[in-house]
């Protein structure tokens, strides 16, 4: 698991616009454990295992496509090409039912999958058959 965090860590410093102090990342996952997310105060990351229908790799990206998914404070969501996970099994469990603020994220766990939003109302809605960014 300290890989896990390690690699998490290093994407969120890469993807991260530069800021004066340090942020904390932290984790958390559905109940199901088929999503998990790393979060801090600037960005959301979110990894569905199993995708049911990932859409093709793009030719720029050698690592892997269509199971990880990031939302910033603005902007739209977007799926990353990434090589680690935010799925980490010892993650604090958003129990179905429950919406929770995470820095600037609003997440909503349900038995359907998981809704994350910005104040502005980009996002996304996740889970294994389905993934839709807006």
């Amino acid at each position: 698991m300290k890989l896990v965090a390690a690699l998490i860590a290093l994407l969120l410093a890469v993807l991260a616009a530069p800021s004066a102090g340090a942020s904390r990342i932290q984790t958390f996952r559905t109940p199901s454990g088929h999503i998990g997310c790393a979060y801090d105060t600037t960005m959301l990351r979110c990894d569905v295992d199993d995708v049911a229908h990932a859409p093709a790799r793009p030719r720029s990206c050698k690592l892997d496509y269509g199971s990880a998914f990031v939302l910033n404070k603005t902007g739209r969501a977007r799926r990353l090409c990434a090589g680690d996970t935010a799925l980490d099994p010892d993650a604090r469990v958003l129990v179905y039912g429950k919406t929770k603020h995470y820095g600037p994220f609003t997440c909503t766990s349900k038995t359907t999958g998981l809704r994350c939003t910005t104040a502005a109302g980009h996002g996304f809605a996740l889970s294994r058959a389905t993934q839709r960014l807006f």
